[in-house]
């Protein structure tokens, strides 16, 4: 079985099966296995489209692992979920090690049974026969419009996760110390031509932490960039552990006395920096500054609600409707500081 692709948003993560899907063999049955042709190239094209990967297998986690070294491919997979679990539960233990949706995760498998399990516990999931994988690279699914920087170097900002994630196990403090320790760097800055192709890109793949699910094309932003009425900003995250790329986006609409927040977006990596409302909280004071109300549009959905939380948590009132849209509305009167362990720079 093999799940239309034709209904679905951008892939974020492509889960390998291992056994006659990513190597020809059984791992613990035959005396050796080999790389199945064209895989290998797959993997590499993937990951340098900023497709993030992982595996869901059965099998013996050390022997796997072990393999998946010989061949010279660990390196490209995050939070591998190589047991006896079934599948289905493998692949939502990836999505929420990830923090993506599951609807963004695909299945390469070459077991109709484990691909229906899968599909039956988790209908959003694309599954793939193993036998599709060499036309991978020409679905559309797996084929984002730009190849950004931050889409080159996706997976190494989630190994540099990975190592945060690892210090913040060994710290003995509580969260808020361990984030002071981190030295982290907001950067808020009006977009440049340089930047719309990764800010396409968040407004596609940005779902659960975006303020009304509009997703905006290059030549859209573009004309926001040299419209006067329109200011585009993009924030970008920075640590001792190195860079998180470009992660928040924010789209005002300046009236002569109403400015409206049209988009306020934040990666779902930052969720637990503690910095989800510093670029809100800029755009306040920007709007505070200059003497003007300050509405945002925010469309409510099973997706979004930490989005709602942070609006309502800034002061935010709803004021009213446009068609599906709430209009939300700050009196401007209270204001937050940027949390004590994080350095804010704009520019």
């Amino acid at each position: 079985m093999t799940t239309s692709v034709e209904r679905r948003g951008p892939i974020k993560c492509v889960v390998w099966d291992l056994d006659n899907t990513l190597w020809d063999g059984v791992l613990l049955e035959d005396e050796k296995v080999t790389l199945r042709p064209g895989v290998a190239e797959v993997v590499r094209v993937l990951d340098e489209r900023g497709i993030l990967q992982s595996i869901a297998s059965r099998n013996h986690s050390e022997a796997a692992i072990e393999q998946l070294d010989r061949f010279g491919l660990r390196d490209y997979f995050l939070a591998p979920q190589i047991g006896w679990n079934p599948k289905s539960e493998s692949v939502a233990a990836i999505a929420e090690s990830l923090n993506i949706g599951i609807d963004t995760l695909a299945l390469i498998d070459d077991q109709s049974f484990e691909r229906e399990e899968v599909a039956f516990s988790h209908p959003e999931v694309l599954c793939l026969d193993a036998r599709d994988v060499a036309r991978i690279p020409e679905m559309p699914v797996f084929t984002p419009r730009f190849v950004t920087e931050d889409s080159r170097n996706r997976r190494s900002m989630y190994l540099g996760s990975e190592l945060r994630d690892a210090a913040q196990r060994e710290f003995g403090g509580t969260s808020e110390d361990f984030l002071a320790t981190l030295d982290m760097t907001f950067v808020i800055s009006a977009a440049a031509e340089a930047d719309l192709r990764r800010a396409e890109e968040l407004s596609v793949r940005t779902n659960q932490l975006n303020s009304t699910g509009i997703t905006y094309s290059y030549e859209e932003l573009s004309a926001f960039v040299r419209s006067p009425d329109h200011l585009l900003l993009v924030a970008g995250l920075e640590d001792r552990f190195g860079s998180y790329g470009k992660i928040g986006l924010g789209l005002v609409e300046r009236g002569a006395e109403i400015w409206t927040l049209k988009l306020l977006l934040m990666s779902c990596r930052v969720m637990s920096r503690g910095v989800g409302t510093v670029l809100l909280n800029h755009i306040m004071r920007m709007a505070r500054d200059a003497g003007v109300r300050l509405q945002a549009e925010f469309l409510p959905n099973d997706r979004n609600r930490v989005m709602f939380v942070t609006y309502r948590f800034a002061g935010f009132q709803e004021v009213g409707t446009r068609g599906e849209l709430q209009i939300l509305e700050s009196d401007l009167g209270h204001i937050q500081d940027p949390p004590a362990y994080l350095t804010v720079r704009t520019g």
